[in-house]
């Protein structure tokens, strides 16, 4: 492989901010894995954010941009997989696999697609320190015929627009949206682009905690929802707390503790059971990324409520860490259900996808 622009490439990031800020252009946040694509010729290299190919987990996906890059290219991107109308995250995690036979497998059973957003090389060409504006217009040219699985990210110049794609592309999986400078450089590793995601609050049980990796004060909050059947389901984590405050929390949880031989009338009392790992996601589930580290919990009798901040659901669980805001000990705990979230409008992925139609987007550059 041979191009103006070598792998590894550390990705350009973005910073969070409240609202979407009228910088000239806003596009759809990916839910994926963020991918640069280096093409030379038949060689497809799929690089990660962390700088570690990915090219064996995706076979599929390689062919595809064999198919419909340009010939010698550089193209930052996100990996998705489309499920019926919806990005599944969950089902793209499944595609990282120690074993062949069951990458091959996935790789057919539920095939990738590549979103692509961002040009840093094209021929001879090193596109970096071009304006942003100058390459995404070579970006749409460059993909102009592409077909599924590759595709080109919507976009748009106009910030009413944007805000609409907010609300609206939520029910078919995203992320939220993202704006980019249209003067800036492409920098790698640098927070230059700005992404506006969905927050909001929910009040869940906290039925057990685990502690720190560097010692006895709270690591995370092990939060829960109640189904309709009366079950309590475990949705999630709260961690991000000072290291102060991780020890207050020891003193705050030791009168809800429960002893090791009283686990059978938890409500996650069965968290050690294979089976109930595998089907219910209980908090004992043992990670699919570190098969070494430790997810047992302290229970807790599940009279503990607290409000949390999250930005969207993945299925019966919070996509990402939930922020601690404060105890309501104005709720009780049987109140805390699924039915108080806010359920996003369905939106199906070919719209955001299609650029035709009276709720496309007005692609910048095309």
């Amino acid at each position: 492989m041979d191009l103006p622009v070598m792998p590894p490439v550390k990705p350009m990031l973005a910073k969070s901010v409240p609202k979407i800020p009228d910088v000239g252009h806003v596009e759809p946040k990916w839910d994926g894995f963020r991918t640069i694509v280096f093409r030379d010729g038949d060689e497809v290299e799929l690089g990660s954010r962390n700088e570690k190919p990915m090219t064996r987990y995706f076979p599929e996906l390689v062919e595809a941009l064999r198919q419909n890059l340009p010939p010698r290219c550089v193209v930052d991107g996100e990996i998705v997989t489309i499920v019926g109308d919806r990005l599944q995250f969950e089902v793209l995690q499944q595609r990282i696999h120690p074993a062949a036979s069951r990458i091959q497998l996935l790789s057919e059973q539920t095939p990738a697609s590549f979103i692509a957003f961002d040009l840093l090389a094209l021929g001879d060409e090193n596109l970096m320190e071009q304006p942003f504006s100058q390459r995404r217009a070579r970006l749409v040219e460059a993909l102009s015929a592409a077909k599924a699985p590759v595709y080109c990210t919507p976009a748009t110049s106009d910030l009413d627009t944007g805000q609409e794609w907010f609300g609206m592309f939520e029910g078919a999986g995203l992320d939220g949206v993202v704006a980019k400078p249209l003067d800036g450089p492409y920098e790698p590793n640098q927070r230059s682009m700005f992404k506006i995601k969905h927050a909001r609050t929910a009040d869940c049980v906290v039925a057990g905690f685990r502690w720190h990796k560097s010692g006895p004060i709270v690591g995370s909050l092990l939060l829960g929802l109640y189904r309709e059947d009366g079950s309590l389901q475990h949705v999630g984590v709260a961690a991000s707390f000072p290291m102060a405050r991780r020890a207050e929390l020891v003193q705050e949880l030791e009168p809800y503790r429960m002893a090791v031989e009283d686990l059978g009338t938890h409500p996650w009392g069965k968290w050690a059971e294979a089976q109930a790992h595998e089907h219910q996601r209980m908090p004992g589930n043992v990670s699919r990324w570190n098969s070494t580290k430790d997810l047992s919990f302290v229970p807790l009798r599940p009279d503990l409520v607290v409000e949390v901040a999250y930005d969207q659901m993945e299925g019966d669980r919070f996509r990402h860490t939930a922020q601690f805001r404060r105890w309501r000990t104005d709720r009780t705990p049987d109140s805390c259900g699924y039915e108080q979230l806010e359920r996003p409008v369905n939106f199906r992925l070919e719209d955001v996808l299609s650029p035709v139609g009276s709720k496309a987007p007005k692609i910048v550059g095309d």
